[in-house]
């Protein structure tokens, strides 16, 4: 990987902070140049180049629109909206937003972000959008757990195509490239794993174990050139029934180490922690009070790129609101803090209904080994009024997964050279030349669902 982040847990001089806050993006360039020059400690001096990039991604295509462009949006949207209701969502933080230049701009998704988490602004909406996908969606949840229960699990065996191509207006052909598609990994719930054809061939296939597993194109670039991957595998989901009074007096020391940035424990976090946790010593109930602080009190949000965030779980906890892999790193770290290891997965949500990148988090719990907890699924259960949904999703998880990660911030095999879209996990894939590395904004992706066919849980 092209930076350690763990650099960025060092603080930014004042003045880069104040001109970088201030959205003077150009002055923020010059004075980390500037600063650069001096005699450093070589910790600063990290986070100084890795901040060039952060800049650098901030600048292009994360937060574009001015306050006139988003007001006409707003009107474009929703019946009778006024202007001061943006203003009032931008102070109030129900919208993201920076300065640039001084001058408060709103980040890419700020619109579908109200749309998916603001029931009021739907109801408002000019053109009702159908909610039927959602409806369908939320009924094969409830058929998964009412199967998984009723059955003590389920199997099934998945097949996707994933495919990732350069835009058209980055695509340089005759430049050697480096491509990289998330594949699935061993793991505990997930095994019998075939690929079943790539174009073109692959260079490299790394090992199933691997903590970010992927496949790798090495060749030059051609006009219009697709990269693409078609794989199954078996996901077994076992059903947990969890009781209190079953957990071990004795529990294990692994998974409970700090891995800086995003699993810091702040004096913040540890805090919070204890007004979490309070005195309760059985782990499996500490485990459920922190999984209950998350899913009740950070509220689902899109989010701008991980890579510009210096600390996604003081993020979570200071902001209150995050997206699924915010939310899972923030249950991580608070667990670690409370001594029950956690540890992270992501991949797909592959569904009959929908396909599309997710994280959640593990705990482990003796007798009961490694745990799930999906904390978006379990919030957006716990909004929606569905307890057997939000209990669920503390211990147990679907069988619509396709697991890529178990580790954040893992190299690939081979490693990009370049800097990554996305330093801190891969659902989508990476692509870069070889002088440069392109964000998503530059690529197009794509994750089919071929098939899913039900096995007998054995």
């Amino acid at each position: 990987m092209k930076y350690d982040l763990k650099y960025l847990s060092v603080p930014l001089p004042e003045e880069i902070q104040r001109v970088k806050e201030f959205g003077d993006f150009a002055s923020a360039d010059i004075a980390i140049d500037f600063w650069l020059t001096k005699e450093l400690p070589q910790a600063l001096k990290e986070r100084l180049i890795i901040e060039k990039d952060v800049i650098k991604m901030m600048r292009m295509n994360e937060y574009p629109h001015s306050f006139a462009k988003a007001d006409q949006m707003m009107r474009d949207t929703f019946q009778d909206y006024q202007t001061e209701e943006l203003i009032r969502l931008k102070d109030t933080g129900l919208v993201d937003w920076v300065y640039i230049d001084g001058e408060p701009y709103f980040q890419l998704r700020f619109l579908a972000n109200l749309i998916k988490t603001n029931a009021a602004y739907v109801a408002r909406l000019r053109e009702a959008e159908s909610n039927q996908l959602e409806i369908l969606r939320k009924k094969e949840l409830k058929e998964n757990i009412e199967q998984m229960q009723k059955n003590g699990g389920r199997k099934v065996r998945t097949t996707i195509k994933a495919t990732i191509q350069v835009k058209k207006e980055f695509e340089r052909p005759g430049e050697r490239v480096r491509v990289h598609l998330p594949l699935p990994k061993a793991c505990q719930q997930q095994s019998e794993i075939e690929i079943l054809a790539t174009s073109p061939e692959a260079t490299y296939i790394a090992a199933e174990d691997a903590p970010q597993r992927t496949l790798c194109f090495e060749t030059i670039l051609k006009e219009n050139q697709t990269f693409t991957v078609e794989y199954c595998y078996v996901n077994r989901m076992v059903y947990q029934q969890l009781e209190e009074n079953n957990v071990d007096k004795m529990q294990p020391s692994f998974d409970l180490e700090e891995q800086l940035p995003h699993i810091r424990f702040t004096p913040y976090l540890r805090n919070l922690a204890d007004e979490i946790v309070g005195d309760e010593s059985n782990p499996l109930k500490k485990a459920r009070l922190i999984y209950d602080f998350v899913t009740t009190k950070i509220h689902y949000s899109f989010m701008r790129e991980y890579f510009t965030i210096s600390n996604i779980s003081e993020y979570a906890a200071t902001n209150l609101k995050g997206d699924c892999g915010v939310q899972a790193i923030l249950f991580i770290t608070l667990c670690r803090i409370a001594g029950i290891p956690a540890k992270w997965q992501s991949g797909l949500y592959v569904s009959t209904h929908y396909t599309g990148c997710h994280d959640w988090a593990q705990f482990y719990i003796e007798p009961y080994g490694w745990l799930f907890a999906d904390l978006s699924f379990g919030g957006g259960a716990y909004r929606d009024g569905d307890r057997q949904r939000w209990n669920h999703y503390f211990g147990n998880l679907d069988v619509f997964r396709m697991v890529a990660n178990s580790e954040i911030q893992a190299d690939f095999q081979p490693a990009k050279m370049q800097l990554r879209a996305d330093p801190i996990d891969n659902q989508r894939g990476e692509f870069e030349y070889e002088n440069e590395g392109l964000p998503y904004a530059c690529l197009i992706v794509s994750q089919e669902r071929l098939s899913m066919e039900e096995l007998p849980f054995d």
